[in-house]
């Protein structure tokens, strides 16, 4: 199963899950824009490479590939 988000479906779902995105493009948490999210590598994830989040948790994944790479291990 593939699912890709557009622009506006990224926003969508960030909303669900409590999340905004701050003025310098971070993904972050809704109620402390200080808080931005972190991928498996604890590296902050840019609106722009958000690809989604692992089932379970709040580990969010980059559009690039090594990250792709790592979720396929899982």
């Amino acid at each position: 199963m593939k699912i890709t988000f557009d622009e506006k479906s990224k926003s969508e779902v960030l909303d669900i899950l409590d999340k905004a995105v701050d003025a310098s493009g971070y993904i972050v948490e809704k109620d402390n824009a200080n808080q931005k999210v972190l991928n498996i590598d604890g590296e902050e994830v840019k609106i722009e490479e958000f690809a989604g989040i692992r089932k379970g948790s709040e580990v969010f994944i980059k559009n690039d590939l090594p990250s792709l790479m790592e979720l396929s291990k899982i």
